[in-house]
């Protein structure tokens, strides 16, 4: 079949081109009009704002055709909202000219879930309630849709052929195939474009009827290509691509390169210099210019003599003197009358009902309800004769009853919030059958447990056979209609919350008789009810009119149409019903199930309610409806349409008795409607919306539309408004909440001129429309599903019906799918969740989403922020089975709707960003000197204590060389002990004092001449453990005058990926030789390790466990004090391998200035619990104790992993005053030990003798990771104070570190949108946008900071945020070898300033930060200057003009949910790129794609381009705890991160 079809529609394609030789569309568009033309209203004039009549002028040319349109039943083809496929489709087609390209989002295995057919269940419960989703169904791949008007299109195509006869012809008028073939011809005649996504599944049409199609003779056919297979994706340029990340992301750049919407140009400033665009009105935007609108009167409502005084006289009447008359005949599930309850019978039940109200529930002195008081009614949807026993007899015990919905469990979507309004109520009692009874979830006990939100209730059960008989002289009290409450009606808002509507009984009265005179009700008349009967259309009609006419109503429960969707139908024949109740879902699934019954015939119909007539959808179902049973009988002028909403009962219905030539229908500008404007499309546009009318207003009743916000004005005639009615029959209050109900039930609408147009209020219907020509009422939307984005109305319907019509149709499971909108940014942004079939593809659904993205934007003209799938019958349902709306957008919001698929688009949506910032042009030096002076703005500069001023007895000092002071230690002090190292159990593994060091020294020197036959000057690689073998490798190496580098040692467990690292360190260092113990020379020459390098390349390996009994002849001393001490190499967060030269001198300057720092002595000890591999690490293991002579106790970190406490212990034990540790070590503590400070104080643990616990770091501090040490540890005697952290980089291994005499450290908040701009402004702590930062220690003696420019390298003031410069006499002396390029890094150890001081050789530090001159005062009396890091420069990304910080977006993603405990983001070609590890279920890894989109764009205005979520620990972290994005975003392009879901945000 699919050959065929397409075929046939190629043929239609190549004719539409042949003809007249080429056919431009410009040309096609002008004949195609020119034919139509005839057809179309006439544009109105200025003054008129819709046109009074739409009658076709009749030519003769048209008149024959005309007739001959008229006798298929089917309207103009331009009023069939088919034209909404239609559109859809041709929009699509538009957009396949733009060629589309959006890469996939890729998706784990395990996440595709694979259901079979079985999964798939029959229509089922997702009928809908008020705001049903579901009328589309399996919509319109079935023949129904494209029947509206076949014959016109056929008509139309082939008059423009010029009447060619090989023209399709469709078999009959009823098939629907060649119907939509013909429409797909027009929509590719239009495109004229090789069609590269999938043509629309025609196929499906033909599995109803089969098809004749007359082949043209010699034609050629040619194929439309097929949507590329799953293995490759086409990209919109038919191009297949590997689905490689690299690939996607160039689509992606792609994609968003297009031309967006011309942003708009003004701002509003969001208190401070970043502005969010504020959306001004487009100056061409139309606007209404009619005349004030005048209130529409309703005929009179002509009170008949014989109508009963109020509706239990009727009642009465009835039971009484027809008992026989049957009043309500129930259905099985098989179609099988159940039950006829006669007017008699429903008389003296209701009486027995009212009687055990009243009197048999509580005592005689105490009855638990009185007159007046509320009950709820809760009956299933299958027993309308209970409910109809039990509402009757409330209104003869005159108590309120309030039907609600049978609660299933204990958490149905939107329960709580029922019972929230049964409470209000002040219910205390529920009647229900005995059958709900039996099947409410009940307690162990048997008795019903209260449910969540719900009152205590008693149960009473109104079955006869329950109850006791009233006494004979007990009648009911029946009065005339007062103004007494009725009943309750519930409303569910669109945030959910549940409102009670009362009607009181004179309005319940007279809307009956409104509804009887309105539909022409007789009395015994028979009317089928689909509709709930509960509430709404389905009460009125089927409840309450009903019995006022003594009419006969036949229920149809929702199980049976569940089974048999043409029951109803059915029913209709076998009772030769008058009338029928029903929604459009009914029609659309009556058409579904339709196979030419032969028996069926519907000529007794005189009207055919639809109760939603007022949706968007309703009229292409009752079009299709009316095509194919008019052969049954149905007449045009059955089908009526009303429009109703529980605040004003029923505010319109279209009267039978109007014949066919006044249906009016609206073909609306969608984009007027955005604006509120009603303006008649009369071009040949896409985008409009196809109203009915649905009839006059109800007699009795005045009717209005007023301006939808602000004062109620009247609306002008061509303007869209909320319609308001005045009637005795509407409700009349919010129940319990009276501001509520004076906003919505006493309106008073004001003309112009600013009076009101009568003295009695009127009730807002929350409906939009119109009054049209002869006053017949439109319905454009609901109020509640209104969505106003950047300043133009949208309505969630349209949206719906627009996304419900994208091919294919089948796509969305049952129809099942929620609009509604979210506040991210200051707008509204449009999200649509759909349920998906259970059998579609993963490349089906991407099509699906990116098909209704562009129907979408080429029709409203509006961008989706959002477009979620999830399985199917996983929504939130109504009790119905609609979509809880407001349940579904709070799953949404907290992240737990699990989708299958996710579609983000922000880049669309997105228009009212900052101004991409501009940088300003280089100022020269003259200018800045001057603004300085006039701003009187600081340079900002700061330095450490002066070495030259400090008067210390430090005796290394006499020393040049570390090797020379470990020398005169081990004379002078040889017992005393240098290093103590602890297992992991706290005990001492190890100790060396100043002699045994000095011993291992020279044994290893002479190792390293005799064995390794080095000469002075060699590197030599240390591989060692963290531990004392290290330190007396290095001082050997000093001894022998070689150069050391410390090298991590690979983990055994990991050799493949930490042992090339090692290789590279040795290689690029030039080491001639490795040192390292007997261990891991085993490792190395394992056969592990021969996978991972080439290990023949390896430079001789000494083993020191081995070392030789003698002594050198002499230990080595430098000739020079600048020559080279070691080399220090480290892998930088952005994955550079740096090695730098640290100089006899600088090594010695370095050791003083943290003696002096920190004060340390012989007689102290100090705890170490870091990595001794670089920067301070290494200095504060290797160096420091040789200088300063204090004991250091070392803890090596890996231990902490089987025992979190031993640091910490090893601190209270050697009751250490000083402790130095890295972040991981922080972290392992607060998170192994946060449980257990209680058992560690019953241990003796005491932190109180602490006063620096130094974090040592290369990053901005963590300040959160501070603060929760600080305060967990509290308890144990920790001072907050005495946490800090230091700073260290490649230029200057430590440039401040909090020492013992200074000032606390302080913390400051700063504006995160100024720093992007970088400048710095403080805020107050809590504020918006504000981040904190934490000084990092104090600077140290000898150092001296600036902050430059990094561009212009000029000084800055301390309001700006520059580069950290830093001149110092420990400075590094260069770069040893850099991995990378090399030109780049010349200057980061010579930079001079632009101007200002030119002379000042200074080091780069690479990092971005600023000085805060503080109210403290430093140890030298000075002010004290804090300098405050805020991050890497080439961590920094460079985003719109602005420079961000990685640390401050993943601070917020990771708040975001509660399942991402770490991210990392970085970026790519311009994208930014989020990677998320998720902790929980594969299944929550789609609910974070929205919630780190809204986040990001919330807090930093940014969008995000990429979103990935992977397993916990992908993200690579260094050995100082820092995350190494450089690394995961080589790993990412590479697929190498084995992700759960890579969401592509478009």
């Amino acid at each position: 079949t699919f050959g065929k079809k397409n075929l046939d529609i190629l043929i239609i394609f190549e004719q539409l081109q042949s003809q007249d030789c080429d056919i431009t569309q410009k040309g096609y568009e002008k004949k195609r009009s020119k034919l139509i033309g005839a057809y179309l209203p006439q544009p109105p004039g200025v003054d008129q704002a819709l046109p009074q009549e739409r009658r076709t002028p009749v030519t003769p040319s048209s008149s024959s055709r005309y007739h001959r349109r008229r006798s298929s039943g089917s309207r103009d083809e331009r009023y069939r909202s088919d034209v909404h496929t239609e559109a859809v489709q041709a929009a699509l087609a538009k957009h396949k000219e733009r060629k589309m390209a959006v890469p996939m989002p890729s998706k784990r295995r395990s996440l595709v879930v694979q259901t079979s057919m079985d999964a798939y269940t029959p229509p089922d419960t997702s009928s809908g309630s008020e705001d049903e989703g579901s009328v589309q169904g399996d919509s319109q791949g079935t023949p129904t849709s494209s029947q509206g008007s076949i014959n016109m299109e056929h008509w139309i195509s082939q008059a423009i052929h010029g009447s060619t006869t090989s023209t399709t012809s469709s078999s009959s008028t009823q098939s629907g195939g060649s119907g939509a073939a013909h429409r797909l011809a027009d929509v590719m005649a239009q495109t004229h474009i090789e069609n590269h996504s999938a043509p629309p599944d025609v196929t499906t049409y033909t599995s109803e009827h089969s098809i004749q199609v007359e082949r043209p003779q010699g034609s050629t056919a040619r194929v439309a290509p097929k949507y590329g297979n799953a293995e490759l994706m086409e990209t919109g340029d038919g191009v297949p691509v590997s689905s490689r990340v690299s690939a996607k992301i160039q689509q992606l750049v792609n994609t968003l390169k297009r031309p967006k919407r011309p942003p708009l140009r003004e701002f509003f400033v969001d208190d401070f210099e970043e502005l969010l665009e504020v959306q001004q009105p487009d100056p061409n935007q139309p606007k209404p210019e009619g005349a004030q609108m005048l209130a529409m009167r309703g005929e009179q409502l002509g009170v008949v003599t014989n109508w009963p005084p109020s509706l239990e006289a009727a009642l009465q009447r009835w039971g009484t003197i027809s008992p026989k008359a049957p009043c309500l005949t129930t259905m099985d599930t098989n179609g099988k009358p159940l039950y006829i309850l006669t007017y008699g019978k429903l008389w003296t039940r209701s009486m027995k009902v009212a009687y055990n109200i009243l009197h048999k529930l509580g005592t005689k002195q105490e009855p638990m309800v009185r007159p007046g008081d509320r009950v709820t009614l809760v009956f299933p949807n299958n027993d309308p004769a209970a409910f109809m026993v039990a509402f009757y007899g409330c209104l003869l015990a005159e108590v309120v009853p309030v039907p609600i919905e049978v609660p299933l469990t204990r958490k149905d979507a939107g329960s709580q919030q029922i019972g929230f309004l049964l409470g209000s109520c002040g219910v205390t009692v529920a009647l229900t059958s005995d059958a709900c009874h039996k099947g409410l979830p009940k307690s162990p006990t048997g008795e019903i447990p209260q449910f969540k939100g719900w009152p205590k209730l008693l149960w009473f059960v109104t079955e006869s056979k329950h109850l006791s008989k009233p006494p004979r002289d007990w009648f009911p009290h029946i009065k005339d209609a007062n103004n007494d409450t009725a009943y309750i009606e519930y409303k569910t808002c669109k945030d959910g919350s549940v409102l009670g509507v009362t009607v009181t009984r004179i309005a319940l009265l007279t809307h009956c008789q409104a509804l009887t005179q309105a539909c022409g009700y007789t009395e015994a008349e028979t009317i089928v009810n689909v509709l709930d009967f509960k509430k709404d259309v389905g009460l009125w009609h089927g409840i309450l009119t009903s019995v006022m006419n003594m009419m006969h109503v036949i229920s149809i429960p929702y199980s049976l149409m569940k089974v048999n969707p043409l029951s109803w139908i059915q029913k209709v024949c076998q009772y030769k019903a008058k009338v029928a109740c029903v929604k459009s879902r009914d029609m659309h699934w009556a058409l579904v199930a339709h196979r030419d019954q032969r028996d069926i015939n519907l000529s007794s119909l005189r009207m055919l309610i639809v109760a939603d007539g007022a949706n968007p959808w309703s009229i292409s179902s009752c079009d299709a409806f009316l095509n194919v049973f008019q052969s049954k009988g149905l007449r045009q002028e059955v089908i009526c349409p009303c429009a109703s909403s529980p605040e004003a009962l029923t505010v319109a219905i279209r009267r039978y008795c109007i014949l066919s030539n006044h249906l009016e229908i609206g073909v609306l500008s969608m984009h007027g409607l955005t604006y509120g404007v009603i303006r008649v499309d009369s071009e040949e546009k896409l985008s409009v919306l196809t109203v009915q009318d649905v009839g006059l207003v109800m007699p009795g009743a005045i009717m209005c539309s007023v301006k939808p916000d602000g004062i109620p004005q009247l609306c002008k005639t061509d303007e869209i408004g909320e319609l308001c009615v005045c009637a005795i029959a509407t409700g009349t209050s919010y129940y319990g909440l009276s501001g509520m109900t004076k906003n919505t039930f006493e309106v008073f609408p004001m003309t112009s001129s600013g009076g009101p147009i009568t003295e009695y209020p009127f009730i807002r219907t929350g409906l939009l429309g119109f009054i049209g020509p002869g006053g017949l009422v439109f319905v454009i939307g609901k109020m509640d599903g209104l969505m106003v984005v950047s300043g133009r109305r949208h309505n969630a319907d349209d949206i719906v019906a627009t996304a419900l019509a994208v091919e294919p149709m089948k796509f969305v499971y049952r129809g099942r799918i929620a609009v509604f909108s979210v506040s991210v940014l200051h707008d509204e942004r449009i999200v649509i969740v759909a349920e998906q079939r259970p059998d579609s593809t993963e490349e089906d659904s991407f099509q699906w989403m990116s098909r209704v993205l562009q129907a979408i934007d080429s029709i409203h003209q509006v961008g989706v922020y959002c477009l979620a799938l999830v399985p199917a019958n996983t929504l939130p349902k109504t009790p119905l089975g609609g979509i809880h709306l407001s349940e579904t957008k709070q799953l949404f919001l907290e992240g737990s709707l699990h989708p299958c698929n996710v579609l983000m688009c922000p880049h669309t949506c997105v228009t009212n960003l900052p101004k991409p910032r501009q940088k300003q042009p280089e100022i020269g030096p003259a200018s800045v000197m001057v603004g300085n002076l006039v701003s009187g703005k600081r340079i900002a500069q700061a330095s450490g204590r002066d070495l030259g001023q400090i008067e210390d007895n430090d005796q290394a000092r006499k020393f040049l060389f570390l090797s020379e002071v470990l020398q005169w230690r081990a004379q002078t002090t040889p017992d005393h002990v240098l290093y103590t190292l602890l297992n992991c159990r706290g005990t001492i593994a190890n100790s060396l004092t100043c002699v045994q060091l000095h011993k291992r020294a020279e044994k290893i020197a002479v190792m390293l001449m005799e064995r390794g036959h080095l000469q002075d000057g060699d590197h030599v690689a240390l591989v060692y453990p963290p531990g004392i073998d290290l330190i007396a490798a290095f001082y050997g190496c000093l001894y022998a005058g070689c150069v050391p580098i410390t090298v991590r040692p690979p983990h055994p467990q990991n050799i493949a990926t930490t042992l090339p690292t090692v290789k590279m360190i040795v290689e690029v260092s030039r080491s001639a030789c490795l040192m390292t113990t007997q261990l891991i020379c085993k490792l190395l020459r394992s056969r592990e390790a021969a996978a991972a390098v080439d290990v023949r390349t390896w430079p001789p390996v000494l083993d020191t466990d081995d070392l030789p009994k003698k002594r050198p002849a002499q230990i080595y001393k430098p000739s020079n004090p600048e020559t080279l001490a070691y080399l220090d190499f480290s892998v930088s967060t952005t994955g550079m391998l740096a090695g730098v030269k640290m100089s006899h001198a600088a090594t010695s300057a370095f050791c003083r200035s943290i003696k002096l720092q920190c004060e340390l002595y012989p007689s102290r000890e100090v705890a170490i619990c870091l990595d001794p591999y670089c920067g301070l690490g290494f200095v504060l293991w290797c160096l420091c104790s040789v200088y300063s002579g204090h004991q250091s106790i070392l803890i090596p970190p890996s231990e902490l992993e089987t025992n979190p406490a031993l640091w910490l212990l090893a601190v209270s034990q050697y009751k250490v005053r000083d402790t130095f540790c890295s972040y991981s070590v922080m972290e392992l503590c607060t998170k192994g030990l946060g449980s257990q400070t209680e058992s560690l104080k019953a241990r003796g643990l005491d932190l109180s003798r602490v006063r620096t616990c130094v974090v040592v770091a290369e990053e901005r501090p963590r300040i959160a990771l501070t603060q929760s040490f600080s305060k967990l540890f509290k308890d144990l005697g920790l001072h907050p104070r005495a946490v800090s952290t230091s700073l260290g980089c490649r230029v200057n291994l430590a440039i401040c570190l909090q020492g013992t005499s200074g000032p606390d450290p302080t913390t400051v908040y700063v504006d995160m949108r100024a720093l992007r701009h970088d400048r710095v402004r403080l805020v107050e702590r809590g504020s918006p946008h504000s981040l904190p930062l934490m000084e990092s220690g104090k600077i140290l003696p000898g150092v001296r900071i600036i902050i430059a420019n990094p561009e212009t390298k000029g000084p800055l003031g301390d309001s700006h945020l520059g580069e950290i410069w830093v001149h110092s006499t420990h400075n590094a002396s260069g770069y040893f070898t850099i991995y990378g390029d090399e030109s780049l890094q010349s200057d980061h150890f010579n930079s001079r300033l632009s101007f200002g001081d030119t002379q000042t050789i200074w080091a780069r530090t690479g990092y971005l930060g600023f000085l805060r001159r503080t109210e403290l005062t430093d140890a030298n009396g000075e002010r004290h200057d804090a300098l405050y890091v805020v991050g890497a420069l080439d961590e920094a990304m460079e985003l719109r003009g602005m420079r961000y910080h990685p640390i401050d977006i993943e601070t917020s993603v990771i708040r975001a949910h509660k399942s991402i405990t770490e991210c990392a983001v970085f970026t790519w070609t311009n994208l930014l790129v989020v990677v998320v590890e998720l902790d929980g279920s594969e299944q929550e890894a789609l609910d974070l794609v929205p919630l780190v989109t809204n986040v990001v764009l919330e807090e930093h205005y940014l969008i995000v381009g990429v979103v990935v979520v992977v397993d916990i620990g992908v993200i690579p972290i260094n050995s100082r705890g820092e995350k190494q994005r450089m690394h995961l975003r080589d790993g990412f392009l590479a697929d190498q991160l084995d992700p759960i879901y890579v969401a592509y945000n478009m």
